[in-house]
């Protein structure tokens, strides 16, 4: 099984990003003698679906082909032509991501310009919907939700890491806001790193012990319970998966068993053995023969043997 990875964008919470599509849904369908050669005031994602197009971004030459996206940001002077291909197709779609109302988040990321959208054969069913469905002249609710899916999975693919000359204070709660939010992505990515909260905490803008009450305050637990709650969520989804208990244990780092499912339990409520049993309870299909009440009920009169 392949190692289990958490999103970069996993732990934002759904208020705090405003995404607006600026404009409608540029279909792509460019022959040989296509040329490009302009810049945008927002971000353009381009997502190709078949053939491949020729890229100079930057001083940078770049090939973009089928199952891969390539963000190009605002004010970036690009070029683009076709060379080792009859017909090139593909998706751009102008647009902001906002956090908080205010901040640019993508601009707060350092992101690979071209990206892998994996698993392709998950991501190229919405893409071509996406590309079929567009309206020529405006855009559509169900067009925010689906490229939103599709940014997200360029963004996870192109992360390299939240930019550090970002880490500076930013005026007013949207400010602290911002910091928790990179902060616990930051945690919630590599949750196994003994060193990731002190280096969260190091660059973080903001008094350690402010910074701590806050990160508190919004997420509901510290920094260090926070992590942990992140290592149980990853040995939750590997026991879910058929993993034993010391297994489990052993992939979130923990050499003895018997103390992991002391912390399983202190965590998340119940021992890991009484949270396999009830997914088993849950998955069958035979609690909805109850009403809700009586479901949950079923559900918390599992026996907890640890």
């Amino acid at each position: 099984m392949e190692e289990i990875e958490g999103g970069v964008l996993d732990r934002v919470p759904v208020g705090a990003l405003s995404l607006s599509l600026t404009r409608s849904t540029i279909r792509m369908q460019h022959a040989p003698s296509w040329q490009v050669d302009k810049s945008n005031e927002v971000y353009d994602l381009i997502i190709a679906l078949d053939g491949q197009g020729e890229y100079l971004m930057d001083g940078q030459r770049l090939t973009l082909r089928a199952g891969q996206a390539m963000l190009i940001p605002p004010h970036t002077r690009f070029e683009g032509w076709i060379e080792h291909c009859d017909e090139y197709i593909g998706i751009a779609q102008h647009f902001t991501l906002r956090a908080f109302g205010e901040h640019d988040l993508l601009s707060l990321m350092e992101l690979r310009p071209i990206a892998d959208l994996a698993p392709w054969p998950v991501h190229e069913p919405l893409a071509r919907h996406f590309r079929s469905q567009s309206p020529p002249g405006s855009v559509t609710l169900p067009q925010h939700h689906q490229f939103m899916v599709l940014l997200n999975a360029y963004i996870n693919a192109a992360f390299i890491r939240w930019r550090p000359d970002t880490a500076q204070p930013i005026e007013g709660t949207a400010g602290i806001d911002l910091a928790v939010m990179q902060a616990a992505s930051k945690i919630s990515a590599h949750p196994l790193d003994a060193a990731i909260v002190q280096a969260a905490m190091d660059e973080a803008p903001y008094n350690r012990d402010y910074f701590q009450r806050s990160f508190q305050k919004r997420i509901g637990r510290t920094p260090r319970q926070y992590q942990q709650f992140c290592l149980m969520e990853r040995a939750m989804e590997y026991l879910e998966s058929g993993h034993s208990v010391t297994e489990a244990a052993a992939r979130v780092g923990y050499s003895d068993p018997y103390y992991f499912s002391r912390m399983f339990k202190r965590i998340i409520g119940l021992s890991p053995r009484a949270h396999v049993e009830r997914l088993k309870i849950s998955r069958s299909g035979q609690l909805f023969q109850f009403d809700e009440g009586e479901q949950k009920a079923r559900l918390e009169g599992v026996v907890d043997e640890g």
